[in-house]
């Protein structure tokens, strides 16, 4: 999905290689994920003063090694969700660069099944409830 996106290139974070292939690629990484993942991985595919922003809120602590951040005087913050103001700058960027979100419509009757799907993280979308069915 990610190249039908625009991206220029993809990478299988599945496969151990990646993070060998792309070690001190990067300057910024952004982790959207609410998982517990490896950070220590990702943070080493940060050039020399990179940063990584996660953004997710996995359910356990992530581990982090110091000297994973020292060694490479990489970075790593958090973010939340901006006010009004900032949410309305990122409409408005989005609106003037053609950025939309990729979304699943359902049907308000299909809402537990959508729940279902998202406990079986059966889910690649967001949901988005046609509010002419309800």
């Amino acid at each position: 999905d990610g190249l039908r996106l625009g991206a220029d290139h993809y990478f299988a974070t599945s496969d151990p290689d990646t993070f060998e292939a792309l070690a001190g690629r990067f300057d910024l990484i952004i982790n959207t994920v609410s998982a517990s993942i490896d950070v220590n991985a990702y943070l080493g595919l940060l050039a020399v003063d990179g940063t990584l922003v996660n953004v997710g809120a996995p359910p356990e602590p992530l581990a982090v090694n110091a000297m994973s951040l020292i060694g490479g005087r990489r970075s790593f913050a958090g973010s939340m969700i901006g006010g009004i103001a900032m949410t309305q700058e990122m409409l408005d960027f989005c609106a003037t660069h053609g950025i939309a979100s990729e979304i699943e419509i359902i049907s308000a009757q299909d809402v537990n099944e959508a729940y279902e799907r998202v406990l079986a993280s059966d889910v690649r979308y967001r949901f988005v409830i046609d509010t002419s069915t309800i």
